[in-house]
Formats: C-alpha cells, structure tokens, sequence
C-alpha cells in the first residue's frame, strides 16, 4: 500500500498500537474501576484503522463477501487500500458510519449432522470490528477471570484441559458438563451492554457497539430479519462481547471460589468446592464433594444464566464422575487404572467424536473426483491430518495416530485403485510408492499422523501473559 503523510507505516502502526494497548491495560489494572471516556478517536486512528485492516486481509474469511458483494482483494484492485481507509475514516469521524446486515450462511457442525449459523460481515464492518477490539480488548482482559480460556490471547483450549486434567487429579472428581442452548443467539443486548458500561463510558464507542448488535441478518432467502437478541457468529468483535457477557457467570461462580484459605475451611468442614472452566460458551463446572452437590449447582447456574437471556440446554446438560469421563473441547477426559499398577491416572485422549470427524473429513476428500493428481489430493489431506494431530499431540493421543495413519493410508490407495481401474498393485506400488508402501507423488508425501511425537502440555494456571504485559 501506498502511505500518504497521514497514514503510518505497517511497521509504525503495530509499534503504535502496540504502545497504545500497553498503556490501556496498564490504566485499567491500576484502576479497576475506571469507565473509560474518549475511545472513539482511537477507534478512527490512522494506525488502528490500518492494523485493523491488515489483520482483516489476513484472515481467511477476507475470500468472503458480505452483502455489499465486497472481498478485500476487490477493495484492493478497484478502490486501493488507501483510499477504502481514508472514506471508512471520513464515514466515521462524521458519525455517518452505519453497520450493513450480516450475510447469513447454514454451515454444518463439526461430527454431527446439523447446521449453525455463520454471520458474514461487510468487509468495512469487519475493519471497524477489527478497530474496536483493537481499543477495547486490553482493557477488558483486566477483569475476565484466569478461569475464562476462550477467544482471549495467549490463550488456548489446552489450558482448560489441563485445568480440568489437574483439578480431576486432585478431588475435583464430579463434573457438570454444561451446554449454553444458542448462546450466540439468545444473548441479550441490554445486559451485554450494561456489562460493557462498566468499563466504557465513551457515548460514541457504545453507539457503535449498539449498532453492530441492531445491524440485523440476511439470510439465505433473500429475507431482511432484525437482530432483537444475540451476536451474530462470525463477527470479529461478537466473541469478546460474548466474553464480557459470559463473565457475569464467572464472577458468580469462580468469584466465589478463588480464595485459596476459604476453599481450605470449607474442605475441613466436610462441605463441598467448586471450579468453574469456561471456553467461550462451552463450560465445565469441576466438584470436590457429591453427585448431590454436583446436582444442587445446576439451579444456581441456570439463575446466573438467566440475567443473560440464556438458558442451559436440558439434553446435552449432565453430570458425570471423572471414572466415567467426559467429553470436552474434542478431548476425551477420564481416570484409568494404569496397566500393570493398582494406581489410576487421569488421562486425555482424542474423544470418538473429534475422530469420526477428522476420518470424516478424510473420506469425503478421497472419495471425490479421481481425474486430478495425487499431488493435488495431497495437498488437500495434508493440513488436514497435520491440523488435527497438531492439536491432539499434547495427550495420550499415539494409538489414535496409527489408527488415523492406517486410515488414510487405506482411502488413498482407495482412491488410486477407482483413479487406474485396469492397474494391479503392483503396478500402483511401484508409481505412487516410492518406498514400496507410502504414497507420494513429486514432492509431496502423505503426512503420516503416526510420527508425531506426543507430549504434554503443562498447566500455566493464572500466569499466563497478555501481549500487553509482556510488552513492558
């Protein structure tokens, strides 16, 4: 892009963003009840605008357009970068700055057969989104709770497991397994408001914050339907106001617990503890005591919920002994005796469900057309089988991995066998095998799930950095 005299560098507008974030994390935590005014002239920043931007472009979700029918590569070969920024600017220092409706997409659930809702953003809703998170995000981190993990940086799925994995070890040993029913749609606007009031008081970021929440949905018909409650998923601001929302359930239930010598009193009189794991609107709640107090906690979640305009869903709410395990965030949780001891150990192992839909995945890329080359099926699997052993190395994940290798193994030379009818194995050993077993063709090689070495992934508990502590 070419900068004019009022536009940064890419490098000088992340040094100054950078700088800016620091100093409103740092404002915050020494001030935790400070309502911040005057955020808005951040918002249209020359520096924010344009790392708002870059950070948009980079995303993959830069390839789809919202209703205006824009993607940021048309942005950038019909209109220039410079000049989209510089009309978003203008639009929005004069407060003509209105949010488009979200283009609505059905997209399946991963390992089942129902469909979500996706909201897709005009690409100049998603910069501003961008921008505002940009301001807003160091503060808030100051007040979310170490036992929040979802969409938050530095922070990933892993931590929660290991935070379950420790807890379960200890006497943490029944688990509420909750499910918020359509979190992102029922949440509602006036009390996540209210809970961004807390912290910001500047009338003109709130109005913007309205705005993106009232901006409404176009769905796949072709009909206009109003935004009455909820986030729309997709937005690139709808999982840290999810966050801010969702925190009012971890004051009322982890604010409780935190203090170390209280839980220290309650266990010595015999009454129970809790822990609450949260990622995004997937949750656990981890009890040192019964099933009985396990069961008497659901109410009062239900209640915190409930100021929310959430509910908890019936069906896929439970309780269950860590002896009978639990599936969370794709992992399978659950205490085993170890072979050949008397002792039992919690373990984490990829869950049946994260499987069937990795093989899932696996099955429909092999059984389509068979006129491209290996290479190009390759190509395809490849991230795929390296993406999800990725994510599963740090547990007892090995004997998955041989599954998962045989198992690709054997839907690629599938699709090799219906790709050249008319040739024997020998012949297909011999062309797309050049270690006589392992398919590969040019440089390219089926990545083999099973050589990845597992490890394990250590709890950080609450010292985990913000990118804004570790800048000073």
């Amino acid at each position: 892009m070419n900068t004019g005299a009022s536009w940064p560098t890419p490098a000088e507008a992340e040094a100054r963003v950078l700088e800016i974030q620091t100093k409103l994390h740092s404002w915050a935590i020494a001030d935790r009840g400070r309502r911040f005014d005057d955020l808005y002239n951040l918002v249209v920043d020359p520096a924010f605008l344009l790392v708002a931007w870059r950070r948009v472009r980079r995303n993959k979700g830069a390839r789809t357009a919202g209703v205006d029918g824009q993607t940021a590569h048309s942005i950038e070969a019909e209109r220039g970068v410079e000049t989209f920024l510089e009309d978003l600017r203008a639009d929005l220092k004069a407060r003509r700055f209105t949010p488009l409706a979200v283009r609505e997409r059905m997209i399946p659930k991963p390992g089942t057969t129902k469909k979500r809702r996706l909201g897709i953003p005009a690409t100049r809703d998603r910069v501003v989104q961008a921008a505002l998170k940009l301001v807003l995000e160091p503060i808030w981190e100051t007040d979310f709770h170490p036992c929040s993990y979802g969409f938050r940086p530095k922070r990933r799925a892993h931590d929660a497991i290991a935070e379950i994995r420790l807890l379960a070890s200890t006497s943490y040993e029944w688990v509420l397994d909750g499910d918020i029913e359509a979190c992102f749609d029922s949440l509602s606007h006036s009390a996540t408001l209210d809970r961004v009031r807390r912290r910001i008081a500047d009338k003109r970021v709130l109005a913007l914050i309205k705005a993106f929440l009232k901006a409404g949905i176009l769905t796949e018909d072709g009909a206009r339907r109003d935004t009455i409650t909820g986030t729309p998923q997709g937005g690139i601001l709808s999982p840290c106001l999810a966050n801010v929302a969702l925190s009012a359930l971890d004051e009322h239930i982890a604010g409780q617990w935190q203090d170390k010598v209280a839980r220290a009193k309650r266990r010595r009189h015999g009454l129970p503890n809790y822990r609450l794991i949260r990622y995004a609107d997937d949750f656990v709640l981890m009890v040192s005591g019964t099933k009985a107090h396990a069961e008497a906690m659901i109410d009062e979640i239900a209640t915190a919920l409930d100021g929310l305009g959430l509910k908890l869903s019936a069906a896929k709410t439970g309780i269950a002994h860590i002896d009978e395990g639990l599936d969370f965030l794709g992992w399978r949780i659950q205490r085993h005796r170890r072979r050949g001891t008397d002792h039992s150990y919690v373990y984490t192992y990829p869950s049946k469900k994260a499987l069937r839909a990795v093989t899932g995945k696996v099955k429909t890329i092999c059984w389509q057309d068979v006129n491209p080359p290996l290479e190009a099926v390759l190509h395809q699997l490849n991230p795929v089988l390296r993406g999800w052993t990725t994510y599963f190395r740090p547990g007892v994940s090995h004997r998955t991995f041989e599954y998962l290798r045989a198992f690709a193994w054997r839907q690629v030379i599938g699709w090799l066998r219906r790709k050249h009818r008319r040739a024997t194995w020998k012949e297909l050993r011999y062309r797309y095998c050049p270690d006589g077993w392992w398919p590969a063709e040019g440089e390219v090689t089926l990545f083999n799930p099973a050589a990845v070495r597992t490890t394990r992934y250590r709890y950080r508990g609450a010292a985990i950095p913000t990118p804004w502590t570790s800048a000073t």
